[in-house]
């Protein structure tokens, strides 16, 4: 099986006043609470505070107003998933663990393998044996230490997990006791969005593959309109690869609990890889999230999710990761559908190509 999951093979780089507070991190000399103060540093420099921009191109070419990207892209490996990784190697290292280790296929391995090179933590990344990754070469190049377990990835991070929890050692896997330091840590992109708007959009859309970035922007706008901060939380949207992810088929089905899928009847392509699971391991908070905003969920195919990347490419001149269209796409599908009245709409796009 040849998957390739994610952005293409980079340089991963920061900042040089980055990687001259990653000295000062990794000295172990140092105060521990200096040493996170640095740390802190370089995720204010690094992580977060992405670009949100106004899609002209997209409103004339399907006819709807206030169009708004979130291009997660500009993170420093290339995905949303440098929020959870640096989120979550700052907690490590306030807890003086040693060794942090994960499932991964691709994208949020090289997230956490640049996290934790800069905080000098041994990084330990377990992929599906039957996987390929071109980032395994990024992973290695930041001292990661690759395992292959056999399985698939559901499989990998149960195992993982478990090693972890044998070894003592700090279980950045999705699912954990770490859900909410990852939810928290993507409620950052509400907050981020709401800076810049003034007030919440009346649509969010976004990809769910585990469920948790979803969950996280969801949380984010309802923590924002409990304070005051903003006049309503917005209707979300949900985009994933047709019929292969258990959020979007739980929501559809009206469950109130995310329902597993049939593994044998998932097959797996180049597009739609970041996108599927058979479990989604933070479903329940997902659905939960669609259900209370009164959103939607939609299935997108692999035809759709190319020809969105060609176009963002040709349009608005940015390289995009088909599987990370989805949410856009769903957010204008839905358009088509009920002919939104004007208002302004926010579409995350998780990844660079």
């Amino acid at each position: 099986m040849d998957l390739k999951d994610g952005v293409k093979t980079s340089e991963n780089k920061v900042s040089s006043e980055a990687y001259k507070l990653c000295e000062f991190v990794k000295d172990k000399s140092n105060s521990l609470i200096d040493r996170l103060e640095s740390f802190e540093d370089i995720i204010n420099l690094e992580s977060g505070d992405t670009g949100l921009n106004r899609a002209k191109t997209l409103e004339r070419e399907f006819d709807i107003r206030q169009l708004y990207i979130k291009y997660e892209g500009d993170n420093p490996t290339g995905t949303q998933k440098d929020r959870i990784a640096f989120a979550q190697v700052y907690d490590a290292l306030r807890r003086e663990f040693d060794v942090i280790s994960l499932a991964t296929c691709g994208n949020y391995g090289v997230a956490m393998a640049l996290a934790s090179n800069l905080a000098g933590i041994k990084c330990k990344i377990y992929i599906p044996e039957t996987y390929h990754t071109d980032r395994i070469v990024e992973m290695e190049s930041l001292n990661a230490e690759i395992i292959r377990l056999p399985g698939s990835y559901e499989d990998v991070v149960m195992s993982s997990t478990e090693i972890a929890e044998i070894n003592g050692w700090y279980d950045a896997n999705p699912g954990g006791v770490n859900t909410p330091l990852q939810i928290s840590a993507y409620s950052q992109i509400a907050f981020e969005i709401v800076e810049e708007l003034g007030d919440a959009p009346m649509c969010c859309a976004a990809p769910v593959s585990n469920g948790t970035l979803f969950a996280g922007i969801y949380r984010g706008f309802v923590s924002l309109y409990k304070r005051g901060k903003t006049s309503r939380i917005p209707k979300m949207i949900a985009g994933s690869s047709s019929g292969k992810n258990p959020i979007v088929q739980s929501f559809k089905q009206g469950l109130d609990y995310c329902k597993d899928l049939n593994p044998e009847a998932i097959k797996e392509t180049k597009y739609n890889e970041p996108l599927i699971n058979w479990h989604s391991f933070d479903g329940e908070e997902a659905l939960y999230a669609l259900q209370q905003s009164e959103g939607e969920a939609f299935n997108i195919s692999d035809k759709k999710m190319k020809e969105m990347c060609s176009f963002l490419l040709k349009k608005e001149g940015i390289k995009i990761l088909p599987a990370a269209t989805a949410g856009l796409i769903a957010l204008l599908e839905l358009d088509e559908k009920l002919n939104f009245k004007p208002d302004r709409f926010v579409a995350v796009i998780t990844a660079k190509f």
